[in-house]
């Protein structure tokens, strides 16, 4: 028995792990475009987008705002992923890895920390939102605690099941969960737009109920996927190559998590709902779409608790992601059950200010820093902090948060751009001290 329980914990601990979380991916273990593009897009295919969405369209008229702000915020999001994906598959290491260059091997434990973190609690937030419709589509009370525990509990185990099993699980799912959810997400905008057009002669009339300024939609919809995003490399580091890994992160985020918007965003603008799961069984859908979403969140949470497994490998130098996957889905159960469903735009919303930075830093380091030139990561190692990149993501924050308050610009694009320049402009500096030392160890 002693012996089943650690093989389940810990796998085969004879054999290196077999999604390589401490190392670069071998040339052997590489997969095309179609491969990297499901996964990615089984993870951008996600409830809470939706749910971004819907308070959007509750708030902004169709033409033009919708579709501008939809546009601009999937476009900066789709690039920033896809470069940060072109990284991964040149280095084929992870991102918590990847931070190692940007922030040294001890400054980089901050980066295992916040990207951990947060998709912990991403993935409890998300356990929260897949329990409650569902517990409503039964017609049984979400007020009730031992309801609630044991809808979330469900879903935790479920959602860890197949990160446990690594890329090969999440990808199986994925070929499932994508064609499905699609279908919804067009059944659901054919619905809108034939409602809105019986109602008040077309959607360009509705009037939106809601107002929300153009900076806060900006940070609402990268929040979404600001630190999944950041985390994309976690498996673009599979592809073949860096355009491979590139296209499949623009596909998956900018097509792929616009839909998701944009479905959402169309049901809160013509039904004046900014719930998602309202506007289903406004629809009728909510039965139908529940098993959907079952398909939907799980390809997302998946992910999720795999990011935080590879987090918890660098943090703790331990190579086997499983312990970690598994204190994901028993550590998010809890903030599941805390209340969590109830603070789901305000999560989003910090994400969007805390996480761009950090991939801006780790962007700015490897093109314009190290031209695009990694060293061994041994060598990365001997330097335990680099000053300048910490200084760097604390600038990209602060410009991040005081644009959102003064609606300045956009405040994720911000604190992408000041991360970036500022790490390397900072590093210069520091560079001109260290005359002669290499980039590792000028920091």
């Amino acid at each position: 028995m002693k012996r089943l329980l650690h093989s389940f914990i810990f796998g085969d601990t004879s054999r290196p792990d077999p999604d390589y979380p401490l190392s670069p991916v071998p040339s052997s273990a590489r997969r095309g475009l179609v491969s990297i593009s499901v996964v990615l897009l089984g993870f951008t295919f996600f409830y809470p987008t939706m749910y971004a969405g819907a308070r959007i369209g509750h708030a902004c008229r169709f033409w033009p705002d919708l579709f501008l702000i939809l546009g601009a915020g999937s476009l900066i999001l789709g690039l920033y992923v896809a470069a940060l994906c072109a990284v991964s598959a040149d280095s084929g290491l992870t991102t918590v890895l990847l931070a190692r260059y940007a922030f040294g091997r001890k400054g980089a434990r901050w980066a295992d920390l916040i990207l951990g973190g947060t998709q912990l609690g991403w993935f409890g937030v998300t356990v929260a939102l897949m329990a409650k419709p569902f517990v409503d589509w039964l017609g049984l009370d979400w007020a009730n605690p031992a309801t609630m525990i044991f809808w979330c509990l469900l879903w935790s185990a479920a959602f860890t099941s197949t990160a446990y099993f690594g890329y090969k699980g999440m990808e199986a799912l994925s070929l499932i969960a994508v064609p499905c959810i699609l279908a919804l997400g067009a059944v659901m905008a054919v619905n809108s737009f034939a409602y809105a057009r019986e109602t008040v002669g077309g959607i360009t009339r509705i009037v939106p109920e809601g107002r929300i300024g153009f900076g806060a939609a900006m940070t609402l919809i990268v929040g979404t996927f600001a630190s999944g995003g950041t985390q994309a490399p976690n498996w673009a580091r599979f592809a073949r190559g860096r355009r491979v890994a590139f296209l499949a992160g623009l596909f998956a985020f900018l097509i792929g998590n616009g839909l998701m918007l944009w479905f959402g965003a169309v049901g809160g603008n013509v039904y004046g709902e900014p719930d998602f799961a309202a506007v289903l069984k406004l629809q009728g859908l909510l039965g139908l779409g529940i098993i959907l979403m079952v398909l939907n969140v799980w390809t997302t949470n998946d992910n999720t608790a795999y990011a935080v497994g590879v987090a918890g490998t660098a943090l703790f130098n331990f190579n086997r992601k499983r312990p970690f996957v598994l204190f994901c889905g028993a550590f998010g159960f809890l903030i599941a059950i805390s209340g969590a469903y109830d603070y789901v735009s305000n999560w989003m919303a910090a994400l969007g200010i805390l996480i761009p930075p950090l991939g801006g830093v780790i962007l700015g380091d490897y093109y314009l820093v190290r031209k695009r030139k990694l060293p061994p990561l041994k060598e990365a190692q001997l330097v335990n902090y680099r000053p300048a990149a910490l200084a760097a993501y604390i600038l990209g924050v602060l410009a991040a948060y005081f644009s959102e308050r003064y609606s300045f610009l956009i405040p994720p694009l911000n604190g992408i751009l000041v991360a970036g320049l500022g790490h390397t402009l900072i590093q210069r500096l520091f560079t001109r001290g260290t005359a002669g030392r290499a980039p590792t160890e000028a920091g």
